[in-house]
């Protein structure tokens, strides 16, 4: 495995270790459709009584993939996880953005400075550090809150907690984005240090 700094031209993959239940949700369309349909019938398994619950679960899915999809999104996990009878909701989107949707800086401390100067960043709690990946390299770690939406979001009405990891792409001028959420507000800091170790093991290929 190789560190990022000894990459003289650009990796030809990237790889990450998620949790065992996590499923990956295909965004690619015409694959999105039946990754939709095994998940909800994997999560909606023994239960007979809920199929409009089912049906929005579905629906969700689909805006959050297609949504994924228009965003440079390559990869989609979506957590099954649970203890006992609370399930533990987050999400996993891998991205690389398009060169116009991105601010044109390469070095991560003249990002995590653009990031922190946004608007709100600091009323709202937003932390943004530099830290290093064992494997990948210098990302900016950046973690937020956001209002929650009820109606995409089966009835929470938690605020979600989100963290993002931006990686430079070794020898080119891309980044890639891992952007974890979770509605688990009580269990916010537990689900972040789950996310913390899911994002370490990204190396380069």
């Amino acid at each position: 495995m190789k560190n990022a700094s000894e990459f003289t031209s650009p990796p030809s993959d990237y790889n990450v270790i998620v949790p065992d239940g996590w499923f990956q949700l295909p965004l690619a369309p015409e694959h999105r459709d039946r990754g939709i349909v095994a998940l909800a019938d994997q999560q909606f398994r023994g239960v007979d009584n809920a199929p409009h619950i089912k049906k929005q679960f579905m629906r969700e899915m689909q805006r959050k993939a297609k949504s994924a999809y228009g965003v440079g999104g390559t990869e989609l996990y979506i957590s099954t996880l649970s203890v006992g009878q609370l399930p533990l909701a987050s999400s996993l989107l891998i991205s690389i953005p398009g060169p116009d949707e991105w601010p044109k800086v390469t070095d991560p401390e003249e990002l995590a400075e653009h990031l922190a100067s946004k608007d709100g960043s600091a009323e709202s709690g937003e932390e943004v550090d530099v830290v290093t990946l064992a494997a990948a390299g210098r990302a900016v770690r950046q973690r937020r809150k956001e209002a929650p939406d009820p109606e995409s979001q089966l009835g929470n009405e938690l605020p979600n907690t989100l963290l993002t990891y931006y990686v430079p792409i070794p020898a080119t001028k891309s980044w890639l984005l891992l952007n974890f959420s979770t509605p688990m507000d009580p269990l916010a800091d537990q689900m972040v240090e789950l996310f913390d170790v899911v994002a370490g093991t990204l190396h380069w290929d």
